[in-house]
């Protein structure tokens, strides 16, 4: 599985890379704050979601501290997406939420 520490993710962010993040933690969770642009499909639900994602798309998958985003990307790369899991997720982010 692929991986991405926050560092390298704020790097793309701040080149103008077009990221699409997908934060898998539950919506009450995301009210507290998420990556800017981050779009939230709640690791329980994303089985009857994942058909709003495009396959010909990079995704970057966050949760709180990277165990939810794992198990994430292990069930949509198995659904023929191209995710990344972001290492240490909102714990060890140090950027700028919304």
């Amino acid at each position: 599985m692929k991986s991405i520490t926050t560092e390298e993710l704020k790097a793309l962010m701040a080149e103008g890379k077009q990221v699409n993040i997908i934060d898998v933690r539950e919506a009450s969770e995301v009210a507290g704050g998420k990556i800017p642009g981050a779009v939230n499909m709640p690791l329980g639900l994303l089985e009857f979601k994942m058909n709003e994602l495009d396959k010909s798309k990079e995704y970057y998958v966050n949760c709180l501290s990277g165990g939810r985003s794992s198990s994430a990307c292990q069930f949509l790369d198995n659904q023929g997406y191209k995710v990344t899991n972001v290492e240490g997720g909102m714990m060890a982010w140090d950027g700028e939420i919304e």
